[in-house]
């Protein structure tokens, strides 16, 4: 059982190591998953005044 806990708590630690090197790397590497969306929004605004 101990051998189980000890592979389990090593994958979540790796898991973890990359999601770490994915969020500094990827954006060098997958800059398209990273970007913002490039649409422009123009919406009317009414201000209300006295």
């Amino acid at each position: 059982m101990w051998r189980l806990i000890k592979a389990l708590l090593f994958l979540a630690i790796l898991a973890g190591l990359a999601l770490i090197a994915y969020a500094y790397a990827g954006p060098l590497f997958f800059p398209g998953d990273f970007a913002p969306p490039s649409t422009q929004v123009t919406r009317p605004v009414t201000l209300e005044t006295q």
